[in-house]
């Protein structure tokens, strides 16, 4: 056998299983919230999420543009009337975090906030 050959098998052998094993691919999956946006609350108005674990908010605004601000997690958006937009993030703090609309939506706006829970 040409030596081209023997050190392919050998590169294969040694690398397929390290590509293949379950720790090589162990990335953890994103948890997928729904989030609607609307004069004056976000529905749910409260989330949990595991810390180091990826995220993606899935943000509809229901009426007028709306947005989402969450400084400490880094989230900052805006979401047209009517339209949808994805955020993904990944916490890397316990704790709880508050969210404002950072879009002035009308007479309520100020009240119109949402709790991050991060959880070990």
């Amino acid at each position: 056998m040409k030596n081209w050959a023997k050190t392919l098998i050998v590169a294969v052998a040694l690398v397929l299983p390290a590509i293949s094993s379950p720790i090589a691919w162990s990335q953890p999956e994103a948890q997928r919230i729904e989030i609607s946006a609307r004069r004056f609350s976000f529905t749910p108005g409260e989330i949990t999420v595991k810390k180091g674990q990826p995220v993606v908010l899935v943000l509809k605004s229901m009426d007028v543009t709306h947005g989402l601000r969450i400084r400490d997690l880094g989230i900052d958006v805006k979401i047209k009337a009517g339209e949808t937009m994805e955020v993904k993030f990944t916490p890397n703090a316990v704790g709880d975090f508050v969210g404002h609309c950072s879009v002035f939506c009308g007479s309520g706006h100020g009240s119109m906030a949402i709790t991050v829970h991060v959880v070990a």
